[in-house]
């Protein structure tokens, strides 16, 4: 089978038969939500559905499902998740207690998705936030340590494995500096590789195997 190398979305709540066809001529990898996509349950359940019916294969499909100010699925029908940050406050105070928060509230995040159709959770956020950087991370970072960061990102992707959900880390090493929001301008990071390489770049490498 033949797959372009390339992850769509589409519109709206439904599909649309011109999305049909586009997607069954594309045969894209896989999908990814955002919250135009989500109403409730069954119409999640249907849409995910309705994607892979169009492809003609079991396509992974994806979202952004983070907690706090990141989350496609959100109250009344799904729960509201802490932000990364909360999970690197109790880390501080009890770094076991962290870890277990962070693990479960990724597992319990993940039978929410699976119970939609969503296979794929764009989760761990693992980047380093320095002093003076653009709040486009912010919170959503679990700390402002390379270590805490690595530590709950890697009991976050255990967690939603261990609910049947595939994590993707998150963003390009060097984002927690970006000075500007990366999804209105282009950040420049000009900070010395050595520096890079003990901070931002650490957690990415410390989950390489995930």
């Amino acid at each position: 089978m033949s797959l372009r190398a390339a992850i769509y979305g589409c519109a709206g709540t439904e599909l649309g038969s011109a999305e049909r066809s586009f997607f069954r001529e594309a045969r894209p990898w896989g999908f990814i939500l955002f919250a135009r996509n989500v109403a409730d349950p069954a119409q999640l359940r249907s849409l995910t559905a309705d994607l892979r019916e169009a492809v003609g294969y079991d396509a992974p499909v994806l979202i952004d499902q983070e907690g706090g100010r990141v989350q496609r699925l959100r109250p009344p029908h799904w729960r509201a998740w802490p932000a990364g940050r909360r999970y690197g406050e109790l880390y501080a105070r009890d770094a076991e207690k962290g870890l277990a928060a962070a693990r479960l509230g990724a597992q319990l995040m993940a039978v929410e998705l699976r119970d939609v159709g969503i296979t794929v959770d764009c989760l761990p956020v693992l980047d380093v936030p320095v002093p003076g950087a653009h709040d486009v991370i912010g919170d959503r970072a679990y700390a402002e340590t390379p270590d805490i960061v690595a530590a709950l990102g890697l009991a976050a992707a255990e967690g939603l494995l261990s609910g049947g959900v595939l994590p993707v880390v998150k963003h390009m090493p060097g984002h927690g500096r970006a000075g500007v929001d990366s999804h209105k301008s282009l950040p420049v990071v000009d900070t010395p590789r050595a520096d890079l390489e003990r901070i931002d770049f650490a957690p990415f490498r410390a989950l390489r195997q995930m």
